[in-house]
């Protein structure tokens, strides 16, 4: 056994400035697409990140290249949550808040579970307690009390913001069942080239080869999202968790949409009704009720 590293407030520092860029982020990422498109902010997202990423970890002694057993993962977390999920965020905050976005966005540990289910896994009944709470949370956000099912462009949205949830739901899964050769961190610059390439190319063919109107907000969003939101906030969860316990570090990501709400209320002026402060609280309290279940 060996002995837990003493807390610093340096971790706690690290962990809340990321939270703080992470729940910010839904509303840079709206403001971002007057200015550019979506798939050049993908683009420009990982890019961005890749290259800061890169540098953070030539500074700490130098850039390896995966290893052979860790290229499912790269792959997996390259294409899932990187690609798919962040373009159908992206494009879902053409038409929905980013308040609500970050809400529906953050519901990805509520598709863990009936997920696995279909791979054969057993959850207790805390756990299909807890999921079942969430979910309700989150049909409360589609229900006609909150939703206005006649604007379809809202509805399509929050669909592509339900599926960005399950897409990276499903690389969770695939991460729970991975074994790890390198870190989290030395394969992160690697799964985020794996999914600008694409975003790049998609870029390029449909939106022409300029990334924005070059204007200072388009390199104020650009650089907001790739080096700070993408970048310096994995790196600085990374470091605080070595540690911060999983229970706090698991517990604290909550305030994200949180954040996310509140930050968006002040800046773009979006309405927080009743109906969706409660389904944010049933979604975050499944997934705390979750997340505590399996930690048990």
């Amino acid at each position: 056994m060996t002995t837990a590293a003493p807390l610093r407030v340096r971790d706690v520092l690290f962990l809340s400035c990321a939270i703080g860029v992470w729940g910010a982020n839904w509303t840079v990422m709206k403001l971002a697409l007057g200015h550019s498109t979506p798939l050049w902010i993908g683009a420009l997202r990982y890019i961005l990140g890749a290259a800061t990423l890169f540098a953070i970890l030539a500074a700490r002694g130098g850039v390896r290249p995966p290893p052979r057993g860790d290229i499912p993962i790269v792959v997996s977390v390259g294409l899932l949550q990187m690609l798919v999920n962040s373009t159908l965020i992206i494009f879902a905050l053409r038409f929905v808040p980013p308040g609500r976005s970050s809400v529906l966005g953050y519901a990805t540990p509520l598709w863990v579970v009936p997920l696995a289910m279909l791979l054969g896994e057993r959850p207790t009944a805390r756990i299909l307690g807890g999921t079942f709470l969430g979910l309700a949370g989150m049909a409360l956000l589609f229900s006609p009390t909150s939703l206005d099912w006649g604007d379809r462009q809202v509805v399509f949205g929050q669909v592509l913001l339900m599926l960005a949830a399950i897409a990276w739901s499903i690389c969770i899964i695939h991460i729970r069942g991975h074994r790890w050769q390198a870190s989290p961190l030395d394969l992160a610059p690697w799964q985020m080239l794996l999914a600008a390439a694409p975003l790049a190319l998609a870029a390029l063919i449909v939106d022409g080869p300029a990334p924005g109107d070059f204007s200072p907000a388009f390199w104020t969003t650009a650089l907001y999202i790739g080096v700070f939101a993408t970048a310096f906030a994995f790196w600085a969860v990374t470091e605080a968790t070595r540690r911060l316990s999983p229970t706090t570090t698991s517990n604290a990501m909550l305030a994200v949409p949180v954040t996310g709400l509140i930050f968006s209320a002040y800046v773009t002026g979006e309405r927080i009704d009743l109906w969706l402060v409660v389904g944010m609280a049933m979604m975050l309290a499944g997934i705390a009720v979750v997340a505590s279940a399996r930690r048990r």
